[in-house]
């Protein structure tokens, strides 16, 4: 493609993209060269990054998804599947170059799969992602208890207290056991994550309580729906099935969690402190949720930056 804002003809990108070979190009290349095309072909119309820049970051996660028998086209781009590929075949890139695949990547599926399943449509380089307000965040209270069975309250206000709490995102929870949520000696609610980004969190204290209790009723198995099958739409399945009023905003335990990630920045929480506890790769993955923090006063900006010890 030519530079932002040039048109480029069809006919030119469809060229580029069926000629394009990466560079000492592997054997794995021929084998998913075809899946590659195909989909960058579906995707350019709709991702503002150039067609070289789409091929090459997908090349090497569909390159890296065959050595690892994954030969199906339609899960490169399963979130679980980039996780991994940037996570354990991008070891030996900075942690600027992850994020920046990562944004690729993701562009690219929303392009062809749309937004949570919606119709795709022509996407800017901008993350709008937005934490939820204090107001809105009321409503979920009242929403997750206000179910009309047991199990729905119970699940709904798990869901609430493991995102807004521990900032846990939503294949975590699916994958939480019983016995990881566990109240410590000086009364510190702690989870221990597992998987690809485990870590020990600790629960916020507006939510200990609320999680406490939950955990003194699960049993010994999954801590979320217990007797479901580990499925990676488990999360989105329930939150289709619960009750929402019509003041109710949209439940996304992306939105959750951005919010958890939002207001311990607000606080002045140690950015160190904070990436280790999200299980984030580096400081790059917070760039989008800037825009939300709220303003700093000059009397106030002045003092943080004078006062230093």
């Amino acid at each position: 493609m030519a530079a932002p804002g040039v048109y480029v003809p069809r006919r030119a990108v469809e060229r580029r993209i069926a000629t394009y070979v990466p560079r000492d190009a592997p054997p794995a290349w021929d084998r998913v060269a075809a899946g590659v095309r195909s989909l960058v072909s579906q995707a350019s119309p709709g991702v503002p990054y150039e067609t070289a820049e789409l091929m090459s970051v997908l090349a090497r996660l569909a390159m890296f998804c065959d050595g690892h028998g994954i030969t199906s086209a339609a899960e490169w781009l399963e979130p679980t599947t980039i996780d991994w590929f940037l996570d354990l075949g991008c070891t030996a890139v900075s942690s600027h170059t992850r994020a920046t695949y990562r944004a690729k990547l993701r562009r690219l599926t929303e392009a062809i799969h749309g937004v949570d399943g919606a119709k795709p449509i022509a996407l800017s380089a901008t993350d709008t992602s937005r934490p939820y307000t204090t107001r809105e965040l009321a409503g979920l209270w009242s929403w997750a208890r206000g179910q009309p069975t047991s199990a729905l309250r119970a699940g709904c206000t798990q869901l609430l207290a493991l995102s807004l709490g521990c900032g846990l995102a939503a294949d975590e929870v699916i994958a939480l056991r019983a016995g990881c949520v566990r109240t410590v000696s000086n009364g510190v609610v702690v989870v221990e994550v597992i998987g690809r980004r485990a870590r020990l969190v600790v629960c916020r204290q507006r939510w200990e309580a609320v999680l406490a209790e939950l955990a003194s009723a699960a049993g010994s198995g999954f801590f979320f729906r217990p007797n479901a099958i580990r499925a990676k739409n488990l999360v989105s399945n329930f939150l289709a099935r619960a009750h929402r009023g019509p003041t109710t905003p949209p439940v996304k335990l992306s939105r959750l969690r951005d919010t958890w990630i939002v207001e311990h920045l607000t606080a002045g929480t140690p950015l160190p402190v904070l990436v280790a506890a999200a299980g984030l790769d580096g400081l790059s993955s917070l760039d989008r949720l800037l825009p939300h923090l709220p303003s700093v006063g000059a009397d106030r900006a002045e003092k943080h930056l004078r006062d230093l010890s």
